[in-house]
């Protein structure tokens, strides 16, 4: 059933927001068991929530990021572990990276699910908001800085962040565009609205009375077997390739950032970090890769190009 990301600035409402939307859903389900004839859809219905707190993790996870990525591995986890035809998933976290969103968003296309990201904005921006509600506009840092101070000094709270992740995450922080398949559809909330648009939220997920909400798994979602015999064989062979070539440049180049030219990838580079990175870090990333192609049809000529984009998502 439907996933529903919650996405701001860091101390932005978002945890108030989820909460509201979670009792929303607890409400809707109990009374559908009331009436004379329940739909039996709703019946089976349960509702989650998940929040970092939920997972685990700390705040302080944010201030490096190879911590910051086992947070989101964390998160994805949980997502995938209760996401299913029964279930609905709050997302309550920051969610700020666009590509996670659409890690997300491909996930629930996978399954045949909807989903849709809330955010909150803040009453000042209500009158862009409301004539271009399907594009983001972020919540004004002052405020968020604001609020966060207190949390921080307050002992009846899960806590702000730390000034520095504070800042840190704003200035990283990648608006959701309704105009964009993953982030559509966006549901915009105004720092001073009592709640959340509980009830659009609900049709566009669950649907209206009597109509049975599909979404159709496309091309880019759906795992397919390899068609070729040895594409298994030429996946593993072109990301070696890649790997060698990163260790025998770092060879020439210690203790240096700089782009690497792919030969087979003329018109893209390898972004290489400042900091040298061992074969364990690299074997780690080129294993990621071919669990999540092994059952696609990526044609040979496309691995290479796609391997130089996934390394340099994680190099940065």
């Amino acid at each position: 059933m439907p996933l529903i990301l919650l996405s701001g600035y860091p101390s932005s409402g978002k945890t108030h927001r989820a909460r509201q939307l979670l009792d929303f859903f607890h409400a809707k389900i109990a009374s559908n068991s009331s009436l004379p004839s329940p739909d039996p859809r709703v019946s089976r219905l349960k509702a989650h929530h998940i929040f970092d707190q939920s997972l685990g993790i700390s705040r302080d996870v944010y201030r490096d990021s190879r911590t910051e990525k086992d947070a989101r591995a964390a998160e994805y986890s949980a997502v995938k572990r209760l996401l299913g035809k029964d279930d609905m998933v709050i997302v309550d976290g920051l969610n700020y990276i666009k590509g996670f969103r659409y890690q997300l968003f491909c996930e629930a296309k996978a399954l045949g699910t909807p989903n849709c990201v809330v955010s909150p904005l803040h009453a000042a921006l209500k009158q862009l908001a409301l004539k271009t509600p399907e594009v983001h506009v972020g919540t004004p840092v002052s405020t968020c800085r604001e609020i966060n101070s207190r949390l921080l000094g307050s002992p009846e709270t899960d806590g702000g962040y730390p000034e520095d992740i504070f800042e840190n995450l704003v200035f990283r922080y990648e608006e959701p565009n309704g105009m964009t398949r993953w982030d559509s559809p966006l549901f915009t909330v105004l720092y001073d609205d009592d709640a959340p648009p509980l009830e659009p939220i609900w049709e566009a997920m669950v649907g209206k009375e009597g109509e049975v909400k599909v979404v159709k798994p496309n091309a880019a979602t759906v795992l397919k077997p390899a068609a070729e015999s040895n594409y298994l064989y030429e996946l593993d062979k072109a990301t070696q390739s890649i790997l060698t070539q990163i260790l025998e440049w770092q060879k020439d180049h210690p203790g240096e950032g700089g782009e690497i030219t792919i030969p087979d990838v003329p018109a893209k580079k390898i972004e290489m970090p400042a900091s040298p990175l061992s074969l364990p870090q690299l074997q780690r990333f080129r294993r990621q890769f071919i669990a999540l192609n092994r059952q696609h049809t990526l044609s040979q000529s496309r691995i290479k190009d796609l391997f130089v984009d996934y390394l340099n998502d994680n190099f940065r």
